[in-house]
């Protein structure tokens, strides 16, 4: 199986239990891991890569030691300013992923619904302090 490209924008996220969230999105959206780079201390990822929908998310854990060179990791009472967005092909993957997502831990907080700007739409926050949006093309109407 041909790897996915690298899209222009690559999202990296910094997570508490980096092997943890990996087998949370692998559950959750069908992550499949590319890539793990164990820390030094055995017990922390410095770098992983996981293909999701056909593109790239890159995670690793927090290194506080290093705060001065490192993002620190959000949490679901701190979470992260910004969300990873997961386009799908057709409104039945967007519910269907929005289920799985659920099932394996994540919060919704927003259940799939047909928006007014033409797309199947849901959003969801995991337990790691990240929001992630689900959306598909709504199908045109013929006029």
């Amino acid at each position: 199986m041909e790897q996915p490209r690298h899209q222009p924008i690559t999202p990296y996220l910094t997570v508490r239990g980096a092997a943890d969230a990996i087998v949370l999105y692998s559950k959750a959206f069908g992550a499949i891991e590319n890539t793990r780079l164990p820390a030094q201390d055995g017990k922390r990822l410095m770098h992983a890569e996981l293909a999701i929908n056909g593109g790239i998310v890159m995670l690793s854990d927090e290194f506080p030691e290093f705060s001065e060179h490192c993002a620190l990791a959000p949490s679901p009472e701190r979470p992260a300013g910004v969300a990873v967005s997961i386009t799908y092909g057709a409104p039945a993957e967007v519910d269907a992923t929005f289920r799985r997502a659920v099932d394996a831990g994540c919060k919704s907080t927003l259940e799939p619904q047909d928006m007014f700007f033409g797309m199947r739409f849901a959003t969801l926050d995991d337990p790691f302090g990240h929001r992630w949006l689900l959306a598909a093309p709504l199908p045109q109407a013929n006029p």
